[in-house]
């Protein structure tokens, strides 16, 4: 029997690069950092409309309010509430037969319910529970604030991706605690759709940049604990453009996350992503299947945003899978 594999297609949207974080091997963060305005990500959405996306990725820094100078950037763009730029940003997709997935780093509660009804899921990796180097400089990175924040998400009833990231300082046993966290939290609240197993990447002019990533065997590893830890209807994802998915997904890997045929990955734009023809031809003997950023147990559950639910009704097929093109009029 043929194993299938979930995908979805989306638009990655970089909303901002200003961040609070300082994490040392981070290169999508910068200094000069800017905003993306309504008539930028309305000609990339426009672009993963006629491309046939499902999903709308809004990625940014966390906290870019408390970045000096991140004020003056929202007035240039008319705006002076972030939260409210991205539910305009989220409409947008909508009106474009997109799903928003937003991973805006810790949020609260309150901005989370805010943020809600206008998403399909949403997201936050909790990285690492261990205190490491890379995030000393990085206050949002404190592993009992993610947990928390990852919490507050079921406590909402928010669809919700998280993950942990490889080769940032942790050890076996500091992956092995951090699987087990995320098992616990989803046990209670049961909103953790996907946990992400995402190898570091080292990135030219960072502080990281000498460091080697994570050797292929300890990360199959890892898949393999993620698998056996988390409860089955928990997906474990990996990228397929920051390492080889072959060997993870037969170590039990059964997602490969969002593959954009309009954008790159933002976060990582040297590592190109493959098209899902390419995944096949690598990936012989399983079946690809197109997904939405919303799994199929939570369209069941009726979790996903109230804004999103027409939509939702419509790209989901009989499965919960995204329909084929052809069936979403």
């Amino acid at each position: 029997m043929r194993k299938f594999l979930t995908y979805s297609r989306n638009v990655f949207i970089p909303v901002t690069n200003v961040c609070r974080n300082r994490c040392l091997y981070c290169g999508y963060r910068l200094d000069e950092g800017k905003i993306i305005g309504l008539k930028e990500a309305t000609e990339l959405l426009d672009r993963a409309a006629s491309a046939g996306c499902t999903e709308a990725l809004f990625s940014l820094g966390e906290a870019p309010g408390e970045v000096p100078g991140f004020g003056d950037l929202l007035k240039k763009i008319g705006k002076d509430d972030l939260l409210d730029h991205l539910i305009e940003l989220s409409e947008l997709a909508l009106d474009r037969d997109l799903l928003p997935h937003t991973n805006a780093g810790l949020l609260s509660k309150e901005e989370m319910r805010r943020l809600a009804p206008y998403n399909a899921s949403m997201g936050l990796m909790l990285e690492t529970t261990a205190e490491v180097e890379a995030h000393r400089s990085s206050p949002g990175k404190k592993p009992e604030l993610r947990l928390l924040a990852i919490a507050a998400a079921g406590e909402l009833k928010i669809p919700f991706t998280t993950g942990i990231l490889v080769g940032i300082g942790e050890t076996r046993s500091d992956r092995i605690e951090s699987l087990q966290d995320l098992k616990e939290i989803h046990e209670v609240h049961g909103h953790i759709q996907e946990v992400i197993v995402q190898p570091f990447d080292p990135k030219p002019g960072t502080a990281m940049s000498h460091i080697a990533p994570p050797d292929p065997e300890i990360l199959a590893e890892t898949v393999r604990m993620a698998r056996s830890i988390l409860p089955p209807s928990v997906a474990v994802q990996v990228p397929p453009n920051l390492a080889d998915p072959l060997p993870l997904v037969r170590a039990g890997a059964d997602d490969l996350g969002g593959i954009s045929p309009v954008t790159v990955d933002w976060i990582n734009p040297e590592r190109r992503w493959p098209t899902p023809q390419e995944m096949e031809s690598r990936l012989s003997g399983f079946e690809l299947r197109e997904r939405l950023p919303v799994y199929p147990r939570y369209i069941d559950l009726g979790w996903y945003g109230k804004k999103t639910r027409s939509l939702v009704e419509r790209l989901a097929g009989p499965d919960g899978l995204a329909r084929e093109e052809k069936d979403r009029d």
